[in-house]
């Protein structure tokens, strides 16, 4: 690679890494390039910045950012994803993982917090930013349909009362 692509890459390595809230660590090596394709389009779907790029290159560009300390991590065959939605990440790379053995996660990095690959297994479980956010809008409109029912209610009770007493007088 020529020192310029090298110093362009690092450059926007340092700029990913700035940008996000969550990284994760992956090894590779044993995936063919119909998986590794599969898997960049999933994390496309995701709104997830996947790589694979020099360990070195990566281990300058994650110097100064809150990920600096991944560095002993940077080894081998490493794929990396970078997302602000860590549980979507880790859902998407766990159920990958799961079906195609040659991907071995290595760790991440979330929450200002190292997650191993325990911890990666229990954030996939978690509910998505998605997922929250339709359970919030579903609380909240909740008591709103109540409200309305309550309001409606009397009118309802008097419109019956007032039927029933305009029949009762017609006889």
């Amino acid at each position: 690679m020529l020192r310029d692509k090298k110093i362009e890459t690092v450059k926007r390595l340092k700029e990913l890494f700035c940008s996000h809230d969550s990284v994760f660590l992956a090894h590779y090596h044993g995936l063919n390039v119909a998986q590794i394709t599969e898997l960049r389009s999933k994390m496309y779907e995701g709104k997830i910045v996947f790589f694979i790029t020099k360990n070195n290159l990566t281990k300058i560009g994650v110097k100064d950012s809150e990920f600096g300390d991944l560095t002993d991590s940077l080894t081998g065959p490493l794929a990396i994803a970078i997302s602000n939605d860590p549980v979507s990440t880790a859902k998407i790379l766990v159920d990958f993982a799961n079906e195609n053995e040659q991907l071995k996660l290595i760790g991440a990095k979330a929450f200002g917090e190292r997650i191993n690959y325990e911890g990666i297994q229990s954030l996939s479980k978690m509910p998505s930013l998605d997922e929250l956010r339709a359970k919030l809008i579903a609380l909240i409109q909740t008591p709103a349909r109540s409200i309305a029912s309550i309001l409606v209610a009397p009118a309802t009770t008097l419109t019956r009362v007032f039927s029933e007493y305009s029949n009762k007088s017609k006889q």
